[in-house]
């Protein structure tokens, strides 16, 4: 009997170990799957929807503090499409945002790209917004109305809804100025409030931290690799690419980093 036990427990110790290290992950603030988190995306490409590395950077910092996650994005058309190796609209093409985001997504499970019109705040403990021109082309009318813009319906009830629950909002580059137009006295972050350029880089988005104080938030300035909480409304923001850099993209690394840390230790609460 106690040989058989033995072989037993020797055989189960075997398939364990070759399990998938996903499977026994205990991230920095939870054990994997334990926290589920929604990512609102607006298209794919820093010019004209969510940035590919902000949302790389992201879904990695979330997979690594112990969190499942569902990308979301409206299924309409976005602003237009930009070239961007000119950095100007593209004439005759026009692309789905929810299509364009799930580049993002390998199709699978979770991953699988939903309608943002489906998000709905009960299955999630938190949600982020990564930057990209999108924010202010495809999420709200920012680019054309500046400080008086208007956010897309599905845009404006998420983040009420969030709020509302007492649910950590995470922010990073642009997306500051969705949560500042329709949430009152926030803390925020979008870098510097200057563009005091150096060899390192430069701040030339200036102007939508100008807009998010008019609006009637707090700016804070930080680092790209720093993040700024704001533990009464539960908003988190890193300035990420608000800082333009052509080399130095570990810091928005960083930046996101902590902001996801910092929404992650929020859901315990």
């Amino acid at each position: 009997m106690l040989a058989s036990r033995a072989l037993l427990l020797k055989q189960a110790a075997t398939v364990l170990s070759r399990q998938p290290a996903c499977l026994v992950h205990q991230g920095d603030w939870g054990n994997w799957g334990n926290t589920n988190i929604a990512v609102v995306f607006s298209g794919c490409g820093w010019w004209d929807g969510t940035d590919v590395h902000e949302a790389a950077y992201t879904m990695y910092h979330l997979s690594r503090n112990g969190a499942r996650f569902q990308i979301f994005a409206p299924n309409q058309q976005q602003m237009h499409v930009m070239d961007h190796m000119k950095m100007q609209p593209s004439s005759g093409e026009n692309r789905n945002m929810m299509m364009e985001s799930a580049r993002f997504s390998h199709g699978q499970g979770m991953m699988q790209m939903q309608d943002l019109s489906r998000l709905d705040v009960n299955s999630f403990d938190a949600v982020i917004f990564p930057g990209g021109h999108g924010i202010v082309k495809n999420l709200s009318s920012f680019n054309k109305d500046g400080k008086d813009c208007k956010l897309h319906n599905d845009v404006e009830r998420v983040l009420k809804e969030f709020h509302r629950s007492r649910k950590p909002i995470g922010l990073s580059s642009m997306s500051p100025l969705l949560a500042c137009r329709v949430l009152p006295n926030l803390e925020v972050t979008m870098g510097y409030e200057r563009d005091e350029s150096s060899r390192w880089g430069r701040w030339p988005n200036t102007n939508m931290v100008q807009a998010v104080k008019s609006m009637g938030a707090r700016h804070n300035i930080r680092e790209p690799y720093e993040a700024h909480v704001d533990e009464k409304n539960k908003v988190v923001s890193t300035p990420t690419f608000m800082w333009e850099t052509d080399y130095h993209y570990h810091y928005i690394f960083d930046g996101i980093g902590n902001m996801v840390k910092h929404v992650m230790r929020m859901t315990s609460k």
